[in-house]
């Protein structure tokens, strides 16, 4: 897989930092990990979130650069990675998981696509937790757990930034994270997510 040179516009040298930052935690923790997929990803999505801005008013891209180093952190692998940079071009940018497929690989394509589909899930309450949506949580899960970690580590960047947003969302989203991804985490041994 040769990788591509980013647009001029793109070749900053703060954007470089972030990836040579990303890069080092990554191979710090698993000297194996491929840094050509990653750096793909990284200025493919760099790219599709260019004109994007959080309702904090950041860069979009922020967000999925935080995703990506905790994905780094818990040492999940190049093609998660990959994902975790790439894991709202598919639902905020317009690239398909046929697109993902031809320029990464399947795997990565599988996980962007599972998160995505996680994300689209929505949960009244741990009680009454809407019983297709649950299964379909965890059919993702069972595909390939990385889902379900690049799941959890979008919703802890998001936990972080909920003062942006308006008090009736973030009480959903809280409510949500307490009650199902919370538990899920807890479980998997990664409590301190």
């Amino acid at each position: 897989m040769k990788h591509e040179e980013p647009p001029p516009a793109l070749r900053d040298p703060a954007s470089a930092a972030d990836l040579a930052e990303l890069l080092a935690l990554a191979r710090r923790l698993s000297p194996q990990v491929s840094g050509e997929i990653i750096e793909k990803a990284y200025w493919r999505a760099h790219a599709a979130h260019a004109a994007q801005r959080r309702v904090s008013g950041e860069p979009y891209f922020n967000h999925v650069l935080a995703v990506a180093r905790t994905c780094a952190e818990l040492n999940l692998g190049s093609n998660a990675i990959a994902a975790a940079l790439l894991h709202d071009t598919v639902e905020d940018a317009g690239l398909s998981p046929d697109q993902l497929r031809e320029e990464f690989n399947p795997t990565v394509a599988l996980l962007v696509d599972g998160v995505s589909k996680i994300g689209a899930l929505r949960f009244e309450s741990a009680e009454r937790a809407q019983a297709e949506n649950f299964r379909k949580l965890l059919l993702h899960m069972s595909r390939d757990i990385r889902i379900l970690l690049i799941k959890l580590a979008d919703r802890l960047h998001n936990m972080s930034t909920l003062e942006h947003l308006r008090a009736d969302k973030q009480e959903r989203i809280a409510r949500e994270t307490m009650e199902i991804y919370a538990p899920l985490a807890e479980r998997l041994g990664i409590w301190q997510m």
